[in-house]
């Protein structure tokens, strides 16, 4: 039976500690939770002194590459670059665009059919960027063909038996070049053995010929007829007897001598002919398809497709302040972009006058439907018209593309010690000199005679006793210090 506090007597108050030692007395629960409590604290305690003692340590022990680190010399303040020795190129870049020697719009000159209808184009075999071959047919018009041959004379006129002249020659040319004989005609002037020839191409690429003289062969016929009549006559003459009999013959040998003559005349006329609209001459072989503008069942009027042939060269405007840098002769490597080709090449000419923008230049000696190998500048482009010739031919998919040229304005003789441009240093004395950046940090001027420079280099050459060599540290600049420090 718990005892009972009398009314008067005051309560008693313990505190926290007092309750604990009390608890810890009698061995209640509350005592072992203060002792807890009293081991958390003192591993606490613990880790602050150990991350402070860390702390400590870490700013007197430092790891073996920090050592090294901060034993290492500051870091430059200046920029270097190593003398080198090389061949060293000065270039002049600039475009250019790839084009023919001859580009021709072919815009043929065909009768119609047979009832008098417009000229239509019947066959295109033939698309844009495809090559040609010599005697390949390119079009066909009213059932008759266009076709390309070798040469360079324009085609002109009519070439009928009997005719004479360069064009013949060069007709005769292309027929033996495609492996038909001429025969013993002689050059320049069409005879049998050419009839026999373009009978022969004709053939060869599926056609007939048209007759030179288009009477459907009469004329022939009434010459061999008379020829037949005035042998007749001669016979009945020679046959006869009397007074005038010999007067006779020799009357009707006159008249078969004549008639023989006509006969010779007509068959030296008769034969096939070439028609100045069936065919286009090409400077060279294989040719390219620029452009197709016509189509199957079009009227004839005006270009139905464009050729080129020759030799692909490259064609540049060079700006004016360039024009002293480049000269003929000068190697020159072409790359394609496009298509990843490149080429060796050299220059060819320089014009020596301006080209003024949206002027163009003209081309001399152009045929009707031909135009030159030059292409006008560009509008708003100017500069001095420059040509290269390529060492070997440019493949033929190069045509009409717009590529980029190196052109090799100056080449050390050999290999020549180069520093950078920015290494030079002019004084006002005129003297041009390097600064080497020598061991311990000590400079060393060394006077040079510049040369050629390319590529952000130039060759330098020490000025009397002074030494420069190779892979010595010269000064190009000065280090800017990083933000902040």
């Amino acid at each position: 039976m718990t005892a009972q506090p009398d009314a008067g007597d005051e309560p008693v108050v313990k505190t926290t500690q007092e309750v604990g030692e009390t608890a810890a007395a009698d061995g209640s629960p509350t005592g072992g939770l203060a002792r807890k409590r009293r081991w958390i604290a003192a591993v606490a305690g613990g880790a602050v002194l150990l991350a402070g003692a860390g702390v400590v340590a870490s700013t007197l022990i430092k790891s073996p590459s920090q050592a090294a680190a901060d034993a290492r010399p500051p870091e430059r303040s200046v920029l270097t670059s190593p003398v080198e020795h090389r061949v060293l190129t000065s270039s002049v870049i600039v475009r250019g665009q790839v084009i023919a020697g001859q580009s021709v719009d072919v815009a043929p000159q065909v009768a119609g059919g047979e009832d008098g209808a417009a000229p239509v184009v019947t066959k295109l075999p033939v698309k844009q960027g495809d090559r040609l071959k010599a005697g390949q047919v390119l079009l066909e018009v009213s059932g008759r063909p266009v076709f390309a041959l070798p040469g360079r004379i324009p085609v002109y006129r009519d070439l009928k038996p009997g005719a004479e002249g360069d064009d013949v020659k060069q007709l005769q040319e292309a027929l033996r070049g495609l492996g038909h004989g001429t025969g013993g005609d002689t050059a320049g002037t069409f005879g049998a053995g050419t009839k026999a020839a373009l009978t022969s191409f004709y053939a060869a690429i599926g056609y007939d010929p048209l007759p030179a003289v288009d009477d459907n062969g009469e004329g022939l016929e009434a010459a061999e007829g008379a020829v037949t009549a005035a042998e007749r006559a001669l016979e009945e003459a020679e046959d006869a007897e009397g007074e005038g009999a010999a007067r006779a013959v020799q009357y009707a040998r006159d008249d078969l001598a004549e008639t023989r003559d006509d006969l010779a005349a007509a068959q030296a006329a008769s034969g096939p002919r070439l028609p100045a609209g069936e065919v286009v001459y090409l400077q060279g072989f294989p040719a390219r398809v620029d452009a197709v503008p016509g189509r199957v069942g079009a009227p004839v009027d005006g270009t139905m497709l464009t050729v080129s042939g020759g030799k692909l060269a490259v064609q540049a405007y060079l700006p004016e302040h360039q024009r002293g840098l480049v000269r003929k002769g000068q190697r020159v490597q072409i790359y394609s972009e496009l298509t990843g080709i490149k080429a060796q090449a050299k220059v060819g000419s320089l014009a020596d006058s301006l080209t003024a923008p949206d002027s163009g230049s003209g081309g001399g000696g152009r045929g009707e439907g031909e135009t030159g190998g030059e292409v006008p500048a560009a509008p708003g482009q100017s500069g001095y018209l420059l040509r290269v010739d390529p060492d070997k031919p440019l493949d033929a998919q190069l045509a009409g593309q717009d590529v980029r040229l190196t052109i090799e304005a100056a080449r050390t003789d050999g290999k020549a010690l180069v520093v950078p441009i920015t290494a030079l240093t002019a004084g006002a004395d005129g003297r041009t000199t390097v600064t080497v950046l020598q061991p311990g940090e000590e400079q060393r001027r060394v006077e040079v005679r510049t040369g050629t420079a390319g590529d952000g280099f130039v060759a330098v050459e020490p000025v009397g006793s002074a030494r420069l060599d190779k892979g010595e540290q010269v000064i190009t600049g000065v280090k800017r210090a990083a933000v902040g420090q």
